[in-house]
């Protein structure tokens, strides 16, 4: 009972915040709301806020894009507001709905639709050619447009590859099916090594096994409501195979997140660890940083490589999460035009370089080519073009909201029965899509 109560809230939160935002000006086209004070750029001046979740945005693309604003905008400041990924959603829905909005937020590709369909974004439809127009991701476009309209612009995209180091995995080949990859983790896992780190929360990673396998999280049928897929057989042998690497070859607590995966690695007890492509640079990271890595030893250039995860057949690869972001002017943000100065500068091919060259890949495809040349590009290339996302419903973000994807996961890990698991979870689903 605790849990429905739990996904009926974030359901309710969704349709409270739509009804709030109701009564809001949208102006669209970067314009301000009747009551708001912000300024136009080269009219005024203001006090920009930025919210950027997580450490994924490089802080020479932070520096960049505070300093290029505060030269083209005289008088006005950008400060950038650090949040975290966990609660987002509920965190967005309070201060998106509220009179002390950010002007410019960072939104997960997975996320977005929960507000683009709230009206909480400002319409950018007229402004898309000159944000990038067919230069940008379609899929991010797609993820931020609802009912033919453009409210969250890409902002990056990265492909979850896995990522080792020699000095743990050898001379172990690299995968090219994914039974070869299931009896890797197997073999390279020790009392002191995890075969794949796999953390019980971390089901975004894990949903690699559901879709190797042919599952889906879920289905939308002919009269638009939602089946939940993970019951499927196809769903559940991903979901056995994975509950057999968490509970034999992993030493990641089962109740833990995939948060700093740098801090295991670095101490070599990881052999594959699947992640976004950009943790490399975590890892990476000298030993006296102010998040250490283990740039001399584990994390060397000569030794710190990836590959993406092979599917069923040799030549294949095996979908993965879709992982990246959109960024959006909030419909009650009282400095909207200054906000669409920044957003211009996040989206320029100056900004988008950096982003590039950080391993992230760019809003831009023709900023592409920027991607550095190595192992980790190659890999997550191959992955992206395997990538799936969630399903497509504005409710989704309730779904994550609701932890239930988590506890399930956290089950599963624990050892608990796959086929029951999945029947809970598929009703959890259901019940907040269809609600």
């Amino acid at each position: 009972m605790k849990k429905n109560r739990v996904a009926a809230t974030t359901v309710a939160s969704t349709i409270t915040l739509a009804l709030a935002l109701t009564a809001c000006s949208s102006p669209g086209s970067g314009g301000t709301s009747d009551d708001a004070s912000g300024a136009t750029a080269g009219g005024g001046s203001g006090d920009l806020r930025v919210w950027l979740v997580g450490t994924d945005t490089p802080q020479e693309a932070r520096d960049y894009l505070k300093t290029t604003f505060e030269e083209e905008n005289p008088g006005s400041t950008l400060t950038i507001e650090e949040q975290a990924w966990e609660g987002l959603v509920d965190k967005y829905t309070t201060a998106l709905s509220g009179s002390d909005s950010p002007d410019l937020v960072e939104i997960g590709n997975t996320q977005a639709a929960a507000f683009t369909s709230a009206g909480a974004f400002v319409d950018l439809t007229d402004r898309y050619e000159e944000l990038g127009g067919d230069d940008l991701l379609p899929g991010f476009v797609e993820s931020g447009s609802y009912e033919d309209k453009f409210y969250a612009a890409p902002y990056y995209s990265g492909a979850r590859v896995v990522v080792y180091s020699t000095d743990v995995t050898g001379d172990t080949p690299v995968p090219t099916t994914w039974d070869e990859y299931l009896a890797n983790i197997e073999s390279l896992a020790s009392d002191t090594v995890s075969g794949l780190w796999t953390p019980g929360k971390d089901w975004r990673n894990g949903m690699a096994f559901v879709w190797a396998n042919g599952g889906e999280i879920a289905t939308q049928e002919s009269d638009g409501s939602w089946s939940g897929g993970f019951s499927e057989p196809a769903a559940l042998e991903g979901l056995t195979q994975l509950q057999k690497v968490m509970t034999t070859a992993n030493l990641a607590p089962a109740d833990s997140d995939e948060t700093d995966p740098q801090v295991p690695f670095c101490a070599g007890e990881i052999a594959y660890l699947a992640a976004p492509s950009w943790v490399r640079w975590s890892i990476a990271a000298a030993e006296d940083a102010e998040a250490p890595g283990c740039l001399s030893t584990l994390g060397a250039e000569d030794k710190l490589s990836a590959f993406a995860i092979p599917g069923q057949d040799a030549g294949s690869y095996a979908p993965v999460l879709a992982g990246g972001s959109n960024v959006a002017i909030p419909a009650r943000s009282e400095q909207q035009d200054l906000a669409y100065e920044a957003l211009q500068i996040m989206l320029s091919d100056g900004y988008q370089e950096i982003l590039a060259n950080n391993g992230l890949v760019p809003a831009k495809v023709s900023q592409a080519k920027f991607l550095p040349d190595d192992a980790f590009s190659q890999a997550s290339a191959a992955a992206a073009a395997a990538a799936k996302l969630t399903p497509a419903s504005p409710k989704w973000a309730d779904v994550e909201a609701s932890g239930i994807l988590e506890d399930s996961f956290v089950k599963l890990a624990q050892g608990e029965d796959p086929a029951a698991v999945a029947a809970a979870l598929d009703a959890e689903i259901e019940a907040t899509l269809n609600g």
